[in-house]
């Protein structure tokens, strides 16, 4: 799941809000672009989508008391070892201005309802009690995103790879299981470019993951709505690749040129097997 996740990030990184032209060009699934005005992203690196989502996934392995204070420390830390692009520049400056959790949680204003939650949410579907991955969403979306929209967004992408890890229905009926779990228009396929909402990015995550049956095509379709790119791909190549009906057929490329830092390739790999290993 989490390699995956973070190559969706990394992909779909070089198409954000670009050009209709760009990525029609350059949308084939076989290789990272650079973006033309990120330039401090370079291709194969992720960004904030796969940093935080490595947050949460820490957090569950730890097996920590789930709270507020614990998450904000988890947020800051993934942050402050690896500092990269990627974040709203309001969100990164405020992490770059905070040094503890406790600060983090003074000085937050949690009214966005933006994509931030639902992003880094997917890992949570790996709670075997469907309760608890909405409490635990519903918390950790709380920290930054403590609005209806915001909150709602973070539970559909974690219980899209509930549904598929534990097997809750075929993947047609998807949208249908979140709208009865979640208030919204999850069962109302997305169209058009996707924006800033947190919603927006699930319900296109929703759509791709049922209309195609593989990952690379669903990688494709995440790009090809254009706007928030590689949000979309990150929730759902997340919840695909965890959907015992979709192939998994990514270009080998995706994975070999996934960068290779401290927080890269192998961290993330060793971090997906001691996650999936929560899975009962």
């Amino acid at each position: 799941m989490l390699l995956e996740l973070a190559i969706g990030d990394a992909y779909g990184a070089g198409f954000e809000y670009a050009s209709n032209k760009i990525v029609r060009e350059n949308n084939f699934g076989e290789q990272y672009i650079q973006h033309q005005r990120h330039t401090t992203i370079l291709p194969g690196q992720y960004t904030d989508d796969a940093q935080m989502a490595i947050a949460v996934a820490e957090a569950l392995i730890a097996e920590q008391h789930w709270n507020e204070t614990i998450l904000a420390g988890y947020f800051l830390n993934a942050f402050k070892r690896d500092q990269r692009e990627g974040y709203a520049k309001g969100f990164y400056d405020f992490l770059c201005s905070v040094e503890t959790a406790e600060e983090f949680l003074a000085r937050i204003k949690p009214d966005s309802e933006k994509s931030g939650a639902a992003m880094r949410a997917s890992p949570i579907g790996v709670l075997a009690d469907e309760k608890q991955v909405i409490e635990y969403c519903a918390l950790q979306a709380k920290v930054t995103h403590n609005t209806p929209l915001g909150v709602n967004a973070a539970l559909a992408a974690a219980l899209m790879t509930h549904y598929f890890i534990y097997d809750l229905g075929p993947k047609q009926d998807l949208g249908e299981y979140i709208a009865s779990k979640v208030p919204g228009d999850w069962n109302v396929p997305w169209k058009g470019k996707v924006g800033a909402l947190g919603v927006d990015s699930s319900r296109a995550a929703i759509t791709a993951v049922i209309a195609e049956n593989d990952l690379k095509s669903i990688l494709l379709k995440c790009i090809a709505y254009t706007g928030d790119t590689d949000t979309v791909a990150t929730i759902a190549l997340a919840a695909a690749a965890c959907s015992k009906e979709v192939d998994k057929n990514l270009s080998q490329s995706l994975y070999d040129n996934l960068e290779r830092g401290a927080y890269g390739y192998d961290y993330i790999a060793t971090l997906d097997n001691k996650l999936m290993a929560r899975v009962k």
